[in-house]
């Protein structure tokens, strides 16, 4: 059977980085941001959202990420009703690409919020990433050129790097990118043997 491996890690940290490294070793890597991305087109959430957020969070391009964000990262109960809506469709999305890739030993499971969603209960084993503090900061204002307070909001949503590691069977620091590829093969090796 083949084994789930959580990849998950705050705001910042680099997990596509690492997701992208064990996808270079022919890893099958899931990352749930872009999946997500993809079901929240479908009929069924569209219909969800516009219920529970109106309709000024759609232009005519489609879902405006930007204002739904400005709206959930503001309000805990906001947020709780889009991950509702989110996470069963994208726990649905996941069955159906877990049983592409069930002749694999292991695949990667990439989600932010892998505890917080509950989504970890599901993992054989789990990595965190992590980074400095200031670095993840600044990664992400540079990505999503967000504000410093944006940032901070977003990872105020999120479980601390401690209590993520304390619930994580391995860790890597992201802070030096070729110690990070030293770590992922290390942590792939293990998981081989699994």
């Amino acid at each position: 059977m083949t084994k789930i491996i959580g990849l998950t890690g705050g705001i910042g940290s680099g997990k596509t980085t690492v997701a992208n490294m064990f996808a270079e070793l022919d890893v099958p890597v899931y990352i749930a941001d872009v999946h997500a991305k993809e079901v929240m087109k479908s009929r069924d959430v569209v219909s969800q959202l516009k219920t529970a957020f109106g309709t000024s969070i759609f232009t005519d391009d489609g879902l405006d990420r930007k204002r739904l964000a400005a709206i959930v990262f503001s309000d805990k109960s906001k947020l709780d009703t889009l991950n509702g809506i989110v996470h069963p469709a994208v726990a649905q999305d996941f069955n159906r690409w877990l049983k592409q890739h069930d002749k694999q030993h292991f695949i990667l499971r990439e989600a932010a919020i892998l505890f917080e969603s509950g989504t970890y209960k599901d993992c054989d084993k789990i990595i965190t990433v992590t980074a400095p503090f200031e670095t993840k900061i600044e990664r992400v204002m540079q990505r999503d050129s967000s504000s410093r307070q944006d940032v901070l909001s977003r990872m105020e949503n999120q479980w601390s790097d401690e209590e993520k590691i304390a619930k994580s069977d391995y860790v890597i620091d992201n802070g030096d990118l070729m110690q990070t590829r030293v770590q992922v093969e290390k942590i792939f090796k293990t998981l081989k043997k699994l």
